[in-house]
């Protein structure tokens, strides 16, 4: 009997030490996607107006590293807050922890290389060696042209500095341990002539993060067979938000959309065309849709996302996009 209990404890402890030695691996060694790379950007004003254009329009980078006004329609900017940071994400949005948006002007990341920044854009780690929590869309951006993420870190060295404070993100367990798994290596893609609509619509639908608000998950995985059908249920405050389905079915999507309604329905918020936000209160229809932002798209990339998405396999998911829950007290999703 002796004997036996011996065996069983070894085995225990084998499995112990095993799992031990997993844990430490992921927890010390990951993420490990390679150094960042030797790189130095003599940035052209052309780039860094390449940069301006997909910071703020396309990737909307500013979506989540500014302070978005959440008093008026589609939480505009605020100004004087471009890129600053500090914006929550909290477990009451169903996240596995608390996570900040970094403050990425040059009074944040001004002695991080250009190197470590690309990284951090494209593989998800940032200059200590630490995995960012996939809020930070960096897979997607690893799909990207190199030379388009070298342009958003051209535009990035000169906006204007803002001194900002930002609280550590925690991860929950075991969340805390999973998160190094996920940096990749990228995968970079040569950006597609711009007269190749629905190819160029797909780089840039890629680019934008179209599917990360408009793709049901579970537990962080696509659901099969709802791509960019929406649904994606976002709490604000005095009600729910839920994104829209943007497959072309004909009752529920886009179907009977057309390539000039697509690109109208942009337009019409865009501020440099006269749109200026109204107020809107708690229970009052709100939206986490950056329109203020992507609508300084050109017509040319609106139009090429609507041709690629016109590409897509419908599904038919009718989608309420805002219902008023007068006792709810969540604060604003973010996208």
């Amino acid at each position: 009997m002796k004997t036996i209990l011996r065996y069983i404890f070894i085995g225990l402890a084998v499995v112990v030490i095993g799992i031990g030695c997993v844990m430490a691996y992921v927890k010390f060694i990951l993420p490990d996607v390679g150094p960042a790379p030797e790189l130095r950007i003599n940035a052209t004003k052309a780039q860094i107006e390449r940069g301006r254009y997909l910071a703020n329009h396309v990737n909307v980078c500013m979506d989540c590293h500014s302070t978005r006004d959440w008093t008026r329609y589609s939480g505009p900017p605020t100004p004087g807050t471009i890129g600053k940071g500090g914006e929550r994400f909290g477990r009451e949005l169903g996240l596995p922890g608390t996570f900040y948006s970094r403050n990425i002007t040059p009074a944040g990341v001004g002695n991080w290389t250009d190197g470590e920044l690309f990284r951090a854009i494209t593989s998800g780690v940032n200059r200590h060696e630490k995995a960012l929590f996939p809020l930070m869309p960096y897979s997607a951006y690893g799909k990207m042209d190199q030379e388009d993420v070298k342009s958003i870190i051209a535009y990035i060295r000169t906006i204007q500095p803002i001194h900002n404070k930002i609280p550590d993100s925690e991860s929950d367990f075991p969340m805390n341990f999973i998160v190094n798994t996920i940096p990749q290596k990228p995968n970079f893609e040569k950006r597609p002539d711009t007269t190749s609509q629905i190819a160029y619509g797909r780089y840039l639908v890629n680019a934008a993060g179209c599917a990360d608000c408009h793709t049901k998950t579970d537990k962080g995985e696509p659901l099969p067979g709802m791509n960019f059908a929406g649904g994606v249920e976002l709490p604000i405050p005095g009600g729910v938000m839920r994104t829209a389905n943007l497959t072309p079915d004909k009752e529920t999507g886009l179907g009977l959309w057309t390539k000039a309604a697509f690109i109208a329905r942009f337009k019409a918020f865009d501020p440099a065309g006269g749109y200026k936000p109204h107020s809107v209160k708690p229970g009052e229809k709100q939206t986490i849709m950056p329109w203020t932002m992507y609508s300084g798209m050109s017509e040319n990339d609106l139009g090429a996302i609507y041709s690629y998405l016109q590409t897509l396999k419908p599904v038919k998911n009718k989608v309420e996009t805002f219902t008023a829950v007068t006792s709810a007290k969540a604060p604003i999703a973010a996208k």
